[in-house]
């Protein structure tokens, strides 16, 4: 017995509406399926992990994803290159694994945001703790705009964003200032609390945004609307800040011609942070603290 055309053609949207429906909508970098139950997994693509798509992913699984990923292989030559992104090793949980190393047995110790805090060495370099993040300090420049935004209002609008957008509560961004067209952002977390969101995660989400590389599956083009006009961002920097400063001895902070000692001065109020900086200028310009030291004043400490 044959159905009627437009049985025939519910039938065919209802299937076609459950398929667009099984997707990740915090992660475009998985492959989903659909059960019997109508229950849908996602998986990371390279990894074959499960993941959970209710929140952000880990930017260390996000970090595999994209070096791994076959469609995305290109950008993994450019990368190292770069000597940014790279192919790390993760906990069960997400995390970044304390120690990584290259295919070669080059290995060093990282932070929660998967930025190198020690000198490279063999495969007997013993990484004890992973090194939170604790403090995430956001630069953006927004492109030239007609219109004159007020500072507690271009705060209003990011803290919004923030809280929306990458799920991070409004208590963990503790500072907005603004200085048309700079805008710097301090978000900060305690060790001890529970997180459902990290920020070091909202930073690398808030990263791919910025340069038309978004991690989320749809609405992926970043607005930001103050008082209902665009706050176009063009630029971002990111430092990154750990409750313990890096370890490098003189030799090797003189020996990496990527890593270079820096001393950031934060505005009225902020301490002053020294750490090492990792320049990339590829299809993006973008710099991280690479391992800065305790808010305190601390210097790297050297071996």
């Amino acid at each position: 017995m044959e159905l009627p055309l437009g049985v025939m053609l519910g039938l065919i949207l209802m299937l076609t509406s459950s398929a667009q429906s099984c997707t990740c909508v915090t992660n475009k970098w998985t492959l989903c399926a659909q059960d019997a139950s109508g229950s849908c997994t996602c998986k990371l693509v390279g990894s074959d992990r499960p993941v959970d798509c209710s929140r952000l992913t880990s930017k260390c699984l996000l970090m595999k994803a994209e070096m791994t990923a076959p469609k995305f292989s290109y950008r993994r030559q450019i990368k190292l290159l770069d000597g940014g992104i790279y192919n790390p090793d993760c906990e069960d949980s997400g995390i970044f694994k304390a120690r990584q190393c290259d295919e070669a047995g080059t290995c060093w110790c990282v932070n929660t945001a998967g930025i190198r805090r020690t000198g490279k060495s063999d495969k007997n370099l013993i990484c004890n703790e992973l090194i939170r993040t604790n403090w995430v300090d956001i630069e953006l420049k927004h492109k030239e705009t007609s219109h004159y935004f007020e500072a507690p209002d271009v705060a209003e609008a990011l803290k919004h964003l923030f809280e929306n957008r990458y799920k991070l509560q409004p208590k963990y961004v503790t500072a907005v200032k603004y200085d048309s067209p700079f805008i710097q952002i301090h978000l900060k977390q305690n060790n001890l609390e529970q997180h459902d969101v990290d920020i070091v995660d909202v930073a690398y989400y808030l990263e791919k945004d910025v340069n038309n590389d978004s991690v989320f599956h749809s609405d992926s083009t970043l607005h930001v609307s103050v008082n209902g006009k665009a706050l176009d961002i063009e630029k971002i920097r990111i430092y990154y800040v750990d409750e313990k400063p890096p370890v490098f001895s003189m030799k090797q902070l003189l020996g990496d011609v990527s890593a270079v000692v820096a001393a950031v001065i934060l505005p009225a109020g902020f301490a002053i942070i020294l750490g090492i900086m990792l320049w990339q200028r590829r299809k993006y310009r973008k710099m991280e603290v690479q391992n800065a030291c305790e808010t305190q004043g601390q210097a790297p400490q050297l071996l």
